[in-house]
Formats: structure tokens, sequence, C-alpha cells
């Protein structure tokens, strides 16, 4: 597997890769916003680690661009601690963000987890597509592609399974806590806020190609997907 790290300071970035290789996984290395970004919009990476504060273009606008076509996952690991650096950084699409100073031995298990996860889901079988077709609506579980009408829309993995387990469960309301233990793990860094912005942009997604309401908000409740 291999593994883009997107971060100025040379020897920090040095000391990623080094605990990264000696995982098993291959990386490279870009020093600035724009080299990275070119390198992961150009070449295929199983994840891409990202500070935020990068000469040129930050990790903020560096992961928001990326997500506009690519869906590998994304980790930023910054000395920005504050809790809406964490939750605009998740919010913009990230799976992760881990704060500096770090263990590199906790990197290196996140990256494990986040890969592994990915090629799980990612991974299909010679058994029949999986399609949920509502409203003009259409998931294949398979590829994870998201469609509406014949409009791709390119969705995150949190955004994915967040639309995906509310499709799977319609007219049922879920409270913001619940979706973000089952979205992202009670043990993962944020809070249920993260689940109100990824609701928000999921729904910007869809909505761009349709009048339908597909995820409704109970106020005071939390969320329902529209039967």
């Amino acid at each position: 597997m291999k593994i883009l790290i997107i971060e100025d300071d040379k020897s920090i970035a040095e000391l990623e890769r080094d605990y990264l290789i000696a995982a098993g996984f291959g990386c490279e290395l870009a020093f600035d916003g724009e080299s990275g970004l070119d390198k992961a919009l150009r070449n295929d990476y199983d994840l891409v680690i990202i500070d935020i504060m990068l000469p040129g273009r930050d990790g903020f606008s560096v992961c928001e661009e990326l997500r506009k076509t690519k869906d590998m996952p994304v980790i930023f690991l910054s000395a920005r601690t504050e809790d809406i650096d964490k939750i605009r950084g998740l919010g913009l699409g990230a799976d992760d963000y881990i704060a500096k100073p770090f263990s590199p031995s906790e990197m290196v298990a996140r990256v494990r987890a986040h890969t592994a996860r990915y090629k799980a889901l990612k991974s299909g079988g010679a058994r029949k597509p999986q399609v949920i077709n509502v409203k003009g609506l259409s998931i294949d579980k398979d590829s994870r592609r998201v469609l509406v009408g014949q409009n791709e829309i390119i969705l995150t993995v949190k955004e994915y399974d967040l639309l995906l387990f509310l499709i799977e469960n319609p007219g049922i309301v879920f409270s913001k806590e619940r979706l973000f233990d089952r979205i992202w793990g009670m043990d993962a860094i944020g809070d249920s806020s993260t689940v109100t912005v990824h609701v928000q942009r999921v729904r910007d997604k869809l909505e761009k190609y349709t009048d339908e309401k597909f995820i409704e908000t109970v106020w005071g409740a939390g969320y329902r997907f529209a039967r």
C-alpha cells in the first residue's frame, strides 16, 4: 500500500515515512500544499496524511480540492488542536484527525485501521450487485457508487456510510450521538456536531440535482431518511 505524506517540516515527514515503511507501507513525500495536491490527483494512493499549516495552499484547501474527485482515506496530522479545526477538517471530508505532538505507533495503527477498512469496503465479490433505488437516488453497495438520476455523486467514506445507514433504516429517527457512535465509532476524535456538518454536506451534494429531500431533520431528536 502506498501513502502520501504532505508535511512542510521535513524531519516530521521523514519520521512518519520511516515508521510507515517499517510497518510495510510505501511512502511518498510532498513539502507544500500545491505539490502535494498535484501528486494526490495524479497518482493513486491508499491514504493521504496532510498537515494543515502548509506553505502556499493550506491543508484544508488541499483536502477540499482532493475530495472533489478522490475518495481514499485522509488523515489530518496537525499542531492545531482546537475543536473548531477538528470539526472543519472532518467536515471537509477527512476521516481522522491526529494532534501533534503525536505517537508514531498510534499514527501507524490509525493508518492500518483506515486502509484496512477502506479495502474491505471497496472489495467486491462475484456476488450479485446490491443496488438501492429510492426516489431517483441509486446506491450500488458493491462499487459504493451513488447516483441521482444520471449524475454520479462523489461522497467521502464517512458521507457514504452515513447516507447508507440512514437509507437502510428509513423513517427511523437517530440522534446525532447515535449516528456519531455508529459511523465514526465510540473512540473517534470529534463529537456529535460532526454529524451535523456531514449531513449538510450530503444534502448539498444530493440536492444539487433534485428537489427531493432525502434526509429530514427532526428538531430536538435527530435525523431520519424520508420514506
